[in-house]
């Protein structure tokens, strides 16, 4: 059992310093919420050790965040949350409406492809704002308040505070930060309520934070994870075949001295040329392999050279990871083998990654994924505060 303490303090009107009754702290990515009393004041009574992101939000007010560790000890927390312009009484100017095609964009990118994923819905559209940006590339979301994103696969309503959302099409790539908070959907139906427990367990069987949480007791073979190191190169034709393609492209058909049918096959057979070259070593891994226990330490470093690749071999895919690879993979591109399993690579961020007692690392930011563990989104997403029973049951 972790250890455990108390988190308390109070919620004010940064100009007033007037206690601001019945707002709502939280402890970010958890269900782990509670409603000031009318002096401003609030207590979570036990809280498991590990870092949290604490939250102060309020109607009319702007958020508040504090980092915390909990260890054991008593806490005491204050947050002065600033009045917005609407509590000011200033003309606040609306925004006009997102284009439908960013929001549907935003909408796939951020609840994502999986079968859980079709089962989520944002219910307050409105509360975002989605902006296309055509010189960069790149889709922005944001969100003054909270989006309330509710997954009917799972049974919890999510309100994400403070989003901040990145689609960056030329780069490939999506990042979005905020602060969730999830409240278990109510339900009368016991049949449902065991549904939504088994799609949790399937949800967390494979994950992540389960192969994190793996790691740090040292177990990952045991949880059905075989891990595996991964070396890249670049392609040392690559340079080659992109210098040959722009001297292709830039030629006008006049000059072409082959016909138009080889001239495409040309452009075709240098287009697949590899980035790099993947070596991938045979042996598999064990957590010491790849992190670290300081001496009296409470917290695991993950460190390993190059990348990892990471199966899961307890289940298959979700059957539309198929789908999801095929459309994001260029037309002449073959699809990669393996796609009915849950592979993934993990990339390091810092030379030394730290994960905490509840198996998390301490900055999220710190780890970079591909392949399955990308393919997961909000569908997928759980509480940090999740622990799945003992005896696994169900599927979807």
């Amino acid at each position: 059992m972790w250890a455990q303490s108390t988190l308390s303090g109070s919620v004010l009107d940064s100009v007033t310093n007037k206690p601001l009754a019945f707002g709502t702290v939280f402890l970010a990515n958890t269900t782990l919420g509670v409603t000031t009393d009318e002096a401003g004041r609030f207590t979570f009574a036990r809280v498991p050790a590990g870092s949290y992101e604490v939250v102060a939000s309020y109607i009319g007010y702007g958020l508040r965040r504090q980092a915390v560790t909990v260890n054991g000890t008593a806490q005491q927390l204050t947050f002065r949350l600033p009045p917005t312009a609407n509590a000011l009484g200033e003309v606040v100017v609306r925004p006009r409406p997102n284009r439908p095609e960013d929001y549907q964009k935003f909408t796939e990118s951020f609840l994502g492809s999986t079968t859980f994923s079709a089962q989520c819905r944002i219910r307050n559209p409105a509360a975002v704002r989605v902006e296309y940006d055509a010189e960069r590339n790149e889709l922005t979301a944001t969100c003054d308040e909270f989006l309330t994103v509710e997954n009917r696969a799972l049974g919890y309503r999510i309100r994400y505070y403070g989003l901040d959302f990145r689609q960056n099409f030329a780069e490939g790539w999506i990042a979005f930060y905020g602060s969730p908070v999830f409240e278990p959907i109510a339900t009368r139906s016991g049949r449902q309520q065991r549904r939504w427990e088994a799609n949790r367990q399937q949800a967390h069987r494979g994950s992540l934070p389960h192969f994190l949480r793996s790691t740090y007791e040292n177990r990952v073979a045991e949880e059905g994870f075989r891990v595996q190191r991964l070396r890249r190169r670049p392609h040392p034709g690559r340079a080659r075949a992109d210098s040959l393609l722009a001297l292709m492209r830039a030629q006008p058909y006049e000059a072409r001295v082959v016909d138009d049918q080889t001239f495409s096959d040309s452009l075709m057979r240098l287009s697949r040329v590899p980035r790099q070259v993947e070596y991938l070593f045979t042996q598999p891994l064990t957590a010491p392999d790849f992190s670290q226990r300081p001496p009296a330490a409470t917290t695991v470093q993950l460190s390993f050279p190059d990348l990892l690749v990471v199966e899961y071999a307890q289940e298959p895919a979700d059957p539309a990871y198929v789908a999801f690879t095929a459309r994001h993979s260029a037309l002449d591109q073959t699809l990669p083998a393996g796609l009915g399993k849950q592979s993934s690579v993990l990339h390091l961020q810092r030379a030394q990654v730290p994960l905490q007692p509840n198996g998390l690392p301490e900055n999220p930011l710190d780890l970079v994924t591909e392949g399955y563990w990308g393919f997961e989104k909000m569908g997928e997403f759980l509480p940090v505060d999740y622990r799945p029973p003992t005896q696994p049951s169900g599927s979807r």
